[in-house]
């Protein structure tokens, strides 16, 4: 499995939101250009995990995001902190509406 997320945008519209079940895992939203500007996580005490997250994100959403892309993982946590490392080592910074997480927690990832 690659470090990054490198699924196809999907357009954060209640039409693809049926494509999508409510399982567990990852996501990230992007603005209209494809600039990541959320990465979030459907865990156990989610209400309909996946589909649930992008729903309360299309109702409103954070930072200007228009598009998004899923990824099922049992092992949500360690992703999402995966996904926020590989993001911060490429930018410097942590996506615009990751204003919860406390970059002190995630250590530090190299990805190549």
């Amino acid at each position: 499995m690659a470090v990054r997320l490198d699924k196809p945008w999907m357009p954060l519209t209640a039409e693809s939101l049926k494509l999508i079940a409510s399982h567990l895992g990852v996501y990230q939203l992007a603005n209209e250009a494809g600039d990541i500007v959320y990465i979030g996580v459907a865990g156990a005490r989610t209400l309909f995990g996946l589909k649930g997250e992008l729903q309360k994100a299309m109702d409103d959403p954070p930072a200007g995001a228009m598009q998004f892309r899923v990824e099922v993982n049992m092992a949500y946590r360690t992703r999402h902190f995966e996904l926020l490392q590989a993001y911060w080592s490429d930018h410097g910074v942590l996506p615009a509406a990751n204003t919860d997480i406390d970059t002190r927690s995630l250590g530090q990832l190299r990805p190549g």
